[in-house]
């Protein structure tokens, strides 16, 4: 290695906190990157909106910028900048084929995400084809998700979760607590392994693909994993958001208490507002006050996690030998989690309502297309068949028990919270 690159070898969630502050600077005060258009229902919409000549300008400027962000991330923690530049241009064009998969307006009304288009392309190619070491080995998974994660911290707001109410505050407490302890103690009782354990009890009890990301990047989970976690999510959230409206009007459920339920019990927000939808306008405002309150504490959730991990899975000769010290929690802590909460402390307390409205679509943006670029590479490193091979079907068995448990202690806290 360089003497180049030994200097520049900064760790790695320190890194993506720098690169977290820089786009979020950069859009505050410098050039706020504009959102491209995805959404199409037929091919004229594809050559009129999507291929359009003004919407492929924003996405070549928006290229130019992630390359160049990324390509200044790899310099920071020793990464071959070079490698990068070449590897970057194929992720980001596949990454664009899952956002253009999700776009469609059929694809939407089911509420398939791009992150599992993202996974599938990218598994796709790398299991069919045989990708070189370097290309591999250039992917930045971890990088893509943590700058994402950051990103996500300018949209929790502390005057929003006020806003929520202390009854959407109150359900989201209770129903995160109970069934993250549920699914937990599930999975030991299972001999889950511990990393999809904290996944899996964070996914479904917080706040879905968000969760189980925070959780993986707070404990430096197995992307594999993580992944796997993903897919059940995503694809239990589609019968959950189409059956549990359908239970609700059967039983004749209030409005008020069937919003609360869905809000409380679908783990990804767009079928949360989908399902809502389906019922009612008074539904629809309910279910998205819960779920917001909901992801509101997932950075909480993520520091606690991270303590915990930190805690008790250190292997280190002082850890072996008596319990870890602060010191040691603090070297092993994911800092990245530190970038989130400043982040919302920014975003809270230091930026105008007026402001944060003017950027908040652009970052939300780009916080999906670093999610999106991350699973992509997710799926690119990934062997299938391993995949499959190193997960029994006891992650998934729990994750559906954990649900149903879910689905019941929710709707007696809804009704017992919003029944009039």
């Amino acid at each position: 290695m360089s003497t180049q690159i030994k200097q520049f070898n900064i760790h790695e969630d320190w890194t993506v906190v720098i690169l977290g502050f820089i786009i979020i600077g950069i859009s505050l005060f410098i050039f706020l990157p504009e959102v491209p258009v995805f959404s199409w229902s037929n091919s004229n919409d594809l050559k009129t909106k999507v291929f359009d000549f003004a919407n492929l300008k924003i996405l070549l400027i928006q290229f130019l910028y992630l390359i160049s962000i990324g390509a200044f991330g790899a310099f920071l923690i020793g990464k071959s900048v070079k490698y990068f530049l070449l590897t970057f241009p194929t992720l980001y064009l596949l990454t664009l084929i899952a956002l253009l998969l999700a776009g469609n307006s059929a694809i939407k009304s089911i509420n398939l995400e791009a992150v599992i288009f993202s996974l599938i392309i990218g598994l796709a190619i790398g299991n069919f084809f045989k990708l070189p070491e370097w290309f591999r080995s250039a992917l930045s998974t971890e990088v893509f998700v943590k700058i994402g994660l950051v990103l996500l911290g300018t949209s929790v707001i502390f005057s929003d979760i006020l806003k929520a109410g202390s009854l959407g505050l109150i359900q989201a407490l209770v129903v995160v607590l109970s069934v993250w302890y549920f699914a937990f103690w599930l999975c030991r009782k299972l001999k889950v392994d511990d990393e999809l354990t904290m996944m899996i009890s964070s996914a479904v009890s917080i706040c879905g693909v968000s969760a189980a990301i925070a959780t993986s990047g707070a404990i430096k989970g197995d992307s594999k994993k993580l992944s796997y976690v993903i897919s059940i999510v995503l694809v239990t959230a589609i019968p959950m958001m189409i059956f549990m409206p359908i239970i609700a009007k059967y039983f004749n459920f209030p409005e008020e208490v069937t919003g609360a339920w869905l809000g409380g019990s679908i783990d990804t927000s767009g079928a949360v507002v989908a399902s809502g939808s389906l019922v009612g306008e008074t539904a629809l405002k309910i279910s998205t006050i819960v779920k917001f309150s909901q992801n509101v504490l997932l950075g909480l959730a993520a520091f606690a996690i991270s303590v915990y991990w930190t805690y008790t899975h250190n292997k280190s000769a002082e850890a072996v030998e008596s319990k870890p010290t602060l010191s040691v929690i603090w070297e092993r802590f994911p800092k990245f989690v530190i970038g989130f909460i400043l982040a919302s402390l920014l975003f809270s307390f230091f930026i105008t309502s007026e402001v944060r409205d003017s950027v908040k679509d652009s970052l939300k943006n780009l916080q999906g297309i670093w999610f999106a670029l991350a699973f992509t590479s997710i799926g690119l490193e990934t062997n299938f068949k391993d995949l499959l091979a190193n997960n029994s079907r006891k992650p998934l068995y729990v994750f559906l028990i954990a649900q149903l448990f879910n689905v019941i202690v929710t709707l007696i806290i809804a009704y017992f919270l919003f029944g009039k």
